[in-house]
Formats: C-alpha cells, structure tokens, sequence
C-alpha cells in the first residue's frame, strides 16, 4: 500500500516538478513511509456513511411505525429513502437542496416514473427530512425548497375518467376528488354510525 500511496503521489507531481525533483521526492516519501501504516479509507468511510445513514433510517421508520404507518407505507418509506441514500451516497447532514434536486431529476430521467410518482418519491424524502430536522440530526431540511410537482389532468383525461365511471358512486368519488385536490389516500372507509345526519 506505500508503494501506491507514493506513485499516486509521484503521478500528481508530473506537471509542476521536473524528473529530477520527482526521483527525489520518490526517494523522500518511501523513507517517510516506512515509518506509517497507509490503508484506503475510502471503501471504510462509504460502509461507515451507509451504516450510519442506515441506523437514522431505522429510527424514522420505527417513528413512523408507532405513528401508526401501515407495514406497506413503512415498506414504501423506506424503498425510497435508501435508493435515495445509496444514490447519493453521502452523510445525512451533508445532503443539501440541489443534491436532492438532482436525483429527483436523474430519478425521472432514468426511469419511466410520471410526475404523480416524482411527487410522491418527493413527499416521503420531505417527511424524512422534516423529522431530521424535528429530531436535530439537520439543521435545516434540504427539501424545503423543492416544491410540489404538479401533475396536470387535462379536461380531456377527467372527461374520459368520468366516462369510465359505472355508477353514480365513483362518479361522486370521483368529482369529490377533483373538486377538492384530495389525493386518494386521503380517502378513509366511514361507518354509518360515524355519520351524523342531523
């Protein structure tokens, strides 16, 4: 490993140092490095990055797990945060708006993702990184400055929808969607006893 350390170092020079200065300095440094143990901590600093991102992970997972998540919402948080992490592949605390910009991009890009899809993959990073910044593992969440991708349904699309409706109760769904922007997770399954018609 010193004798790399020190060709990476004599390769790095060839600009600026003349072949004698550089048989000097090679001279010099394999003399200092008999004195050192020289590893690569690259491959150590990534698995350390990924587990310590991996363990924050974990914690925001368990956090959402005792709010109440379903195991297939718990499932789908943590698909998309750690594609995003291994991505990125760097410190949580280090990620930063543009970086996160990027993937969203890159992700959209690569793939044959819609917006709806883009946007979701945006929520669940934002709700990450807004309990890092509730919990003071960040200072500041990064997505704060990414906005809502929006999704259009051209009136053509809707007409179509509302053709596709069987009856007057997906309709009525349906036009309850549009009309107020709900998504339909925002749906829940109401008894007649929760109701009251008075």
């Amino acid at each position: 490993m010193r004798e790399l350390f020190v060709e990476k170092v004599i390769d790095t020079t060839g600009e600026f140092l003349d072949n004698n200065q550089r048989i000097k300095l090679k001279e010099i440094l394999t003399e200092i490095c008999l004195n050192y143990h020289i590893e690569i901590l690259e491959q150590n600093q990534k698995q350390q990055i990924q587990k310590n991102n991996e363990e924050i992970l974990n914690k925001f997972i368990s956090s959402k797990e005792i709010e109440g998540c379903s195991l297939r919402t718990l499932k789908y948080y943590k698909d998309n945060i750690t594609k995003m992490l291994d991505k990125i592949n760097l410190p949580i605390n280090e990620i930063t708006t543009e970086t996160l910009r990027n993937y969203l991009s890159n992700y959209k890009n690569n793939s044959s993702a819609g917006m709806v899809t883009i946007d979701n993959i945006r929520r669940t990073i934002s709700s990450f990184f807004a309990w890092l910044e509730n919990e003071d593992y960040i200072v500041k969440s990064p997505v704060r400055r990414i906005h809502k991708v929006k999704a259009t349904l051209t009136d053509e699309n809707l007409e179509k929808l509302r053709d596709t409706c069987s009856n007057v109760r997906d309709l009525a769904i349906l036009e309850l969607l549009i009309s107020t922007g709900m998504r339909v997770g925002g749906l829940t399954r109401l008894n007649i006893s929760d109701m009251n018609f008075q």
